[in-house]
């Protein structure tokens, strides 16, 4: 049966340094492009009936630099919006903000927990109808690839706290008895 496939994007200056990084649009810095192509590595020879990635140039090369040929861009895959606290860290948040959470708070001036999930079932509904064709392809962002793999298995946008992705990782959203939805893979490195 057919798989969503999610391929984080490669290392950026601000992934590398945990910044939160959401509209800012950066590159993907050498490592990151590595990390893109051994991504491509990993599911070479899979063919895609779909790949849908986020407007993000480090999302797009990384699609590029896996061989995978971008068919439909999307707002609902960009990363969480952090507003306020874009391009700082979560050590530097929690100094004025004690006991802050992402997946329990969101962010001021951003989105929260509940407007990421609503971007990613749709991302998802979109995916599940294109999986009649064939295995479909999602290239996104930590955070809301996270999201997504909760949303996946019945979870609250806020399970995603519990998903670790690291950046160029391939994970795999499956079934099991061709209708329970799982993680058939999560967090694999090339």
């Amino acid at each position: 049966m057919a798989e969503i496939v999610l391929i984080r994007h490669g290392q950026t200056e601000w992934s590398a340094n945990g910044r939160h990084t959401s509209y800012t649009d950066l590159p993907l810095t050498p490592e990151g492009e590595r990390q893109a192509r051994a991504a491509g590595e990993r599911i070479a020879g899979r063919a895609f009936t779909a790949v849908l990635a986020s407007p993000r140039q480090r999302a797009r090369h990384t699609a590029e630099l896996a061989g995978l040929t971008v068919t439909e861009v999307t707002e609902d895959l960009a990363e969480w919006n952090y507003g306020d606290y874009e391009g700082i860290t979560t050590p530097q948040i929690r100094a004025g903000r004690p006991g802050w959470s992402l997946w329990a708070d969101g962010c001021p001036g951003g989105e929260s927990p509940e407007q990421v999930g609503a971007r990613l079932d749709r991302v998802l509904a979109r995916a599940r109808e294109l999986l009649a064709g064939g295995d479909v392809a999602l290239i996104g962002h930590g955070h809301c690839l996270r999201v997504a793999g909760a949303r996946w298995i019945g979870l609250p946008p806020a399970g995603g706290g519990l998903l670790k992705l690291d950046t160029a990782t391939y994970s795999a959203l499956g079934f099991e008895h061709d209708s329970d939805p799982v993680l058939a893979t999560w967090n694999a490195h090339a």
